[in-house]
């Protein structure tokens, strides 16, 4: 049996996936009515895609989580055009999503550098506006952090993905006997001896019910969007969050991982996808794979002994299935191999979609 401490939940508080802010536009310069002289355009607000940012450490600079830019200058005699206000550029982590209050997305940021008009400055004044300024645009937006990855690790509590990506990886997430062993994301690297990297995100544990934002569901479940791929991880021996949940098997696990990910997002599903069986050093853990595989060779054969709402409208295609041992190392050369030649194959098929779009795009013009 396991147990989630209060300490454990308010611990996650500690890593800010959105933040609600205000931003407003500067307010234009006056005119210069006597000789048509044209106030400075206020300045604009900027966010600005920087890495090793991240939202709480705007929320803890910034406490009013508000962003204002400058006035334009007003116009005078030695400068009829007056100068333009200064813009404000607010530093923003990496995979970003800019959403309104209305919960439309607004704009995305996802490299370094990128940027993004959060509010325009008003105009100056002028003849057209009777030499009177404009003020500023400003709204309240949303940074809405999805986390960017290569790999996105998904399983139940303590199916040892924390300690997968210590293994395979050079980070050093926290690991201990807790149902929420990851309270928060966290991001490795895979380093190859070519010097190639593969980045791989070891995403909270999800529960039963994560789709409908059962414990804290959604904050999990969206950070799997904008992982290219999906290593699920799952215990060979099977899961139970506690005494008073139902036990499942490795096999029901996988098709119940499935199911959150399919009714959160159907899309999730269609991503390439491996799958690693985690614990092999445990007793009957042979057993228990023999089973499992002959199982997931025709998963609907063993459909009508199932729960309805257990099953999955589709089923995850596994490129590979690795068992593995955190503990022993079993398998973690081979699974960092796979998830290499995986990542590789994919992007060699985009590209190739990509020559093609190109060629057709040369063809139309011709």
């Amino acid at each position: 049996m396991v147990r989630c401490g209060a300490a454990v939940l308010r611990k996650y508080s500690n890593f800010i996936d959105d933040l609600r802010v205000y931003v407003r536009g500067g307010t234009g310069g006056m005119g210069y009515p006597n000789l048509g002289g044209e106030g400075g355009r206020g300045g604009d607000v900027w966010f600005v895609a920087r890495e090793r940012t991240t939202l709480k450490s705007i929320r803890e600079k910034y406490p009013q989580k508000r962003f204002v830019a400058g006035t334009g200058a007003n116009s005078s005699v030695k400068a009829l055009k007056g100068e333009k206000g200064k813009d404000c550029e607010v530093h923003v982590p990496l995979g970003i999503s800019v959403v309104d209050d209305d919960g439309k997305q607004i704009g995305e940021l996802n490299a370094a550098g990128e940027r993004f008009l959060a509010a325009r400055g008003g105009l100056g004044g002028s003849l057209a506006t009777n030499f009177l300024p404009c003020k500023g645009q400003r709204r309240t937006v949303h940074l809405d952090l999805k986390l960017i990855a290569d790999v996105g690790l998904v399983g139940f509590p303590n199916a040892g993905k924390s300690s997968l990506l210590s293994k395979i990886s050079h980070a050093k997430p926290e690991i201990a006997n807790y149902a929420f062993t990851t309270i928060q994301p966290e991001l490795g690297k895979i380093m190859y001896a070519d010097y190639k990297q593969i980045s791989v995100a070891d995403l909270p544990g999800l529960i039963e019910g994560a789709h409908a934002n059962k414990g804290m569901g959604h904050k999990f479940l969206k950070h799997v969007e904008r992982t290219k791929q999906l290593l699920l991880v799952v215990d060979i021996s099977g899961f139970q969050l506690s005494m008073k949940t139902q036990f499942r098997t490795a096999f029901e696990t996988i098709l119940l991982l499935t199911k959150e990910l399919e009714l959160y997002k159907e899309e999730l599903v269609t991503k390439p996808a491996l799958l690693a069986i985690n614990k092999m050093d445990l007793p009957c853990a042979k057993d228990n794979l023999d089973e499992l595989m002959t199982q997931l060779e025709n998963p609907q054969d063993f459909f009508h002994l199932l729960e309805e709402e257990m099953i999955p409208e589709n089923t995850l295609e596994f490129r590979e299935v690795i068992p593995v041992s955190t503990y022993t190392g079993e398998g973690i050369e081979e699974l960092k191999t796979c998830l290499r030649k995986s990542i590789d194959e994919q992007a060699e098929h985009v590209n190739k979609e990509y020559q093609k779009k190109k060629l057709l795009l040369l063809q139309a013009s011709k």
